[in-house]
């Protein structure tokens, strides 16, 4: 299977399957990652995620060339398609951890992009290399990777190709951890718990106010990171909190 996917303890998480071909995604695979996404958006017992890929080379190369087959319509009608193309399924206020295991290289970067934690192994390569073959990152590439890195280093990248290593990549704060690949999954899942323990309602108040902040002028951003904080003063959630603190117990939260 292309793809692989299975909950537990509230995170889901999902394996891009296709080692041989460097985890790129077949037409199946894309389908199949795009079904997961809306589950895991949808589902109201997954409270984080984690992405990654099978094996030690790489977390992915984006689209497989070979097996992707030349469009059948017009750019028009493909572009104004809904549902088109795989990063907004990603769009949700539940919070996505890359572990990225390898080259995360075209499509492959620009899915660990769209991930709000990412961090690595020690032999992570990653590079937007389209330029390179008379194409564009044209996913979230060229607008997500100059608003992670500083800009001069994201246009480095972009225009000439160029790949970096893991220590590049967590000296200009492109990931957040540098592990040996043994222990890549472990720290994955060890985030992702630390996630999934806290109350779901505030954690996607949190993301949702910091992705929108970031567009909104400071004073316009912590207004409306007041207005969530009103929104989750009132929910139970809020009220266990509290309760299990005087009671030096942990939290039972149910996202109510």
């Amino acid at each position: 299977m292309g793809v692989e996917f299975k909950k537990e303890d509230h995170v889901a998480y999902i394996t891009l399957n296709r080692p041989k071909a460097m985890n790129s995604l077949d037409p199946e695979s894309y389908d199949r990652l795009i079904n997961i996404w809306n589950e895991v958006k949808t589902d109201p017992d997954i409270r984080v995620s984690v992405l990654t890929g099978t094996g030690e080379k790489a977390f992915s190369t984006g689209t497989d060339m070979k097996k992707t087959p030349p469009p059948k319509e017009c750019m028009a009608a493909s572009y104004l398609r809904d549902g088109q193309p795989l990063i907004p399924h990603m769009k949700m206020w539940k919070p996505i951890i890359a572990a990225i295991n390898g080259f995360a290289i075209g499509g492959g970067l620009e899915m660990a992009l769209a991930c709000d934690i990412r961090i690595a192994s020690s032999n992570a390569k990653f590079a937007l290399t389209e330029s390179k073959v008379a194409s564009l990152a044209g996913l979230n590439g060229t607008q997500c990777l100059p608003r992670a890195i500083p800009q001069a280093i994201a246009m480095k990248m972009i225009l000439t190709g160029e790949m970096i290593d893991a220590q590049e990549a967590y000296r200009i704060g492109l990931i957040s951890d540098v592990v040996e690949p043994d222990e890549l999954m472990n720290l994955a899942k060890q985030y992702a718990e630390k996630i999934a323990v806290n109350a779901p309602l505030s954690v996607k108040a949190a993301k949702q106010a910091v992705m929108m902040g970031l567009d909104m002028p400071l004073d316009h951003g912590i207004a409306y990171a007041h207005l969530l904080w009103g929104i989750l003063r009132d929910t139970e959630d809020r009220k266990e909190g509290f309760r299990a603190f005087s009671e030096k117990r942990a939290p039972e939260y149910k996202g109510i």
